[in-house]
């Protein structure tokens, strides 16, 4: 029997062992669009927050199920499980539906024919997005536009040189405007989603650049960068978390070489100068504008 997890459902769940792991953001886990249609047993998936995404994400599991198989899948009420069993029904699905720790948990049986599943896959894949002229996907942070903090830190970046780093590197944007300086000798583009990463492939076509399916968090730190640059999430499973920029800035100054140069935008709230000045020797505010804070921290 073969069984497939997404995500990291509570406890309370009663998560299958065993199972084999298939969110893009989990590095290693294998990916649902690798399955062979109709070659899963089971799965259990925790629902992404995002309508598109999660749609997609239901969509890719049904297909990989075999008919008769077992789909169990919740989401948070307030990200999504409100509205978890009407999708499913979107489907032409008949759904056993109940409330447990705040979630709404669903439960299928995949039958023959399913409704609609090719548009939703479609709606959900990696695509070349019209307007903004790149590939990305839904899930993916501002999978659709520019972030504006990463526009603001793009328009004051003076240019760089020698060997970095884009921690968080989304699908490129910062990438593509750090390598516009000739003396950049390499780029390591560092994301915790392998969508970004698929992503930035299609969009950072340089010889300079390597790409890394990583958590940044638990990266080796050499000290051998001369720069990095960085737009860090802030935000886990849809939750704020502070930590997860406070851990990007203390691991940009382990991955950095004396006298390299951290360039940070952050919104404006986020508690940050604490950390910089902790582990940088100088740190600079470059600009606070639009709810956005930039910083140049030297170590």
């Amino acid at each position: 029997m073969t069984t497939i997890l997404y995500g990291r459902p509570p406890a309370v769940f009663d998560v299958p062992t065993g199972a084999v792991q298939t969110s893009p953001l989990i590095p290693g886990a294998t990916a649902l669009e690798d399955l062979a249609p109709g070659s899963v047993d089971e799965a259990m998936i925790y629902a992404p927050p995002g309508v598109v995404e999660r749609r997609y994400t239901l969509a890719m599991a049904l297909r990989a199920l075999k008919v008769g198989g077992r789909l169990d899948v919740m989401a948070h009420k307030s990200k999504g499980g409100s509205r978890l069993g009407k999708e499913l029904k979107d489907f032409g699905l008949e759904v056993g539906e109940t409330a447990k720790a705040h979630h709404r948990r669903c439960i299928v049986t995949r039958p023959e024919t399913i409704e609609g599943l090719d548009a939703a896959i479609a709606a959900g894949s990696l695509r070349q997005i019209e307007g903004l002229d790149a590939w990305s996907q839904p899930g993916v942070f501002a999978w659709d536009r520019v972030d504006p903090g990463t526009a603001l830190l793009a328009g004051v970046m003076p240019p760089l040189k020698g060997a970095g780093a884009d921690l968080g590197c989304g699908f490129g944007a910062l990438s593509l405007v750090a390598l516009r300086s000739p003396a950049v000798t390499s780029l390591r583009l560092i994301d915790i989603d392998r969508r970004a990463i698929a992503a930035a492939k299609k969009n950072v076509e340089d010889p300079r650049v390597s790409f890394e399916w990583a958590d940044v968090r638990t990266l080796p730190t050499a000290g051998e960068l001369n720069f990095i640059v960085s737009n860090p999430p802030f935000h886990d499973g849809g939750t704020e978390d502070r930590r997860l920029g406070q851990n990007f800035i203390r691991q940009a100054a382990a991955l950095l070489k004396t006298g390299g140069v951290l360039w940070l935008v952050a919104n404006r709230h986020l508690p940050y100068e604490a950390e910089l000045n902790a582990a940088f020797k100088r740190v600079k505010p470059v600009l606070d504008k639009g709810g956005y804070k930039i910083f140049e921290a030297v170590k």
